[in-house]
């Protein structure tokens, strides 16, 4: 049987994958054993040092080569079996760990855009641009959506491999789409948004078209995308919740600009051209929430508030985001205290 090797490379955005034949069928990640892969052609090492290192850590069905066949997500590790610049998931174990006994439960909201091969928005006109938004979101029709194809594809895909997917919708700007990965509890969430990426770029490939995770792929007056993260633990899921939840929020104030930081590959970069205040955002540089409003840092959906228990939505993670970082930041600040709550997760650029 087949199994394929999955793993983040050099970038912290982009996925590599080479496949390892078996003569028996692994029932866990542990089953496995360490690979390797040319880290100089993948960003992860350099001259006589090019070996780097795979460790299995998550197994799925493989939707691609259907039977015992497998996809195994994969950590990087460097030649002294340390993690790789880009190997956010070590740090967010180290996080996760100390927060088990809360419970942590989150859901992604993976927003992304559907490109043709000369990267030019799928099924928009070649000169000029669509009609403005408001008809696309959750739309139906030849004239409104474009790619529906490719989304139940990949849905199926990722209920066949075992991803926990919850649902898929239209998003605001022609083309793109969204899907939600969820809940999942503690590591299983960035392991399975990552799986969950792959084999959107793999039912991708098949059909011919790209996937863009630029958080602002279209200058201009359209939607940008996001990657929100649904967050609560055990205490703000009972009631008297909300109680919690107001805590953590007030937690999330105090460390606005670090999450920006952790919260796209480049240090806040990225979400610069996204949270601009307009197409429900805040500002890159203010901190807000409320109740139902899509254009706060931090939404608490209606229900929570009616209910006074249950979960709230950040807003800010850009769609192109790690979600081991985003995870971990979560916990770190809101579950978290004391000389826990300064470990390090990942080289944070100036910003």
């Amino acid at each position: 049987l087949q199994v394929k090797y999955v793993w983040v490379d050099g970038t912290g955005e982009y996925l590599r994958a080479k496949t390892k034949v078996f003569d028996f069928e692994p029932k866990s990640a542990s089953d496995l054993p360490v690979w390797n892969f040319d880290g100089t052609s993948t960003g992860q090492a350099i001259g006589d040092e090019s070996d780097v290192f795979m460790k299995p850590v998550a197994l799925f069905r493989d939707p691609f080569r259907p039977g015992p066949n497998k996809l195994a997500l994969c950590e990087t590790l460097d030649k002294n079996g340390k993690p790789t610049a880009t190997n956010n998931r070590a740090k967010c174990v180290e996080v996760m760990k100390k927060a088990y006994d809360q419970h942590p439960w989150f859901g992604m909201e993976q927003e992304y855009t559907l490109l043709d091969m000369d990267k030019h928005p799928l099924g928009w006109p070649r000169r000029g641009f669509p009609a403005p938004q408001g008809p696309y979101y959750c739309g139906v029709g030849a004239d409104k959506v474009y790619g529906r194809e490719i989304v139940e594809a990949h849905a199926r895909a990722c209920m066949y491999a075992g991803i926990k997917m919850s649902g898929t919708n239209a998003e605001s700007m022609p083309s793109q789409w969204e899907f939600q990965v969820g809940p999942c509890e503690g590591m299983e969430m960035g392991d399975q948004l990552w799986m969950a990426r792959f084999i959107l770029h793999r039912i991708c490939e098949d059909f011919g078209v790209i996937v863009s995770l630029d958080p602002k792929p279209v200058v201009g007056d359209w939607n940008g995308a996001g990657c929100h993260a649904n967050f609560s633990t055990q205490a703000m899921r009972e009631p008297g919740g909300y109680k919690v939840i107001e805590e953590a929020i007030h937690k999330l104030s105090e460390v606005h600009n670090q999450h920006i930081a952790y919260y796209d590959p480049h240090g806040g970069r990225d979400n610069e051209r996204r949270l601009t205040g307009a197409h429900e955002t805040e500002t890159i540089d203010a901190f807000s929430f409320g109740v139902a409003n899509r254009q706060c840092s931090i939404r608490i959906p209606k229900q929570t508030f009616d209910d006074q228990f249950g979960y709230f939505e950040d807003r800010r993670p850009s769609s192109n985001c790690d979600p081991y970082t985003v995870t971990a930041a979560l916990v770190k600040t809101c579950c978290l205290t004391g000389r826990d709550r300064k470990l390090s997760l990942t080289y944070v650029p100036n910003f």
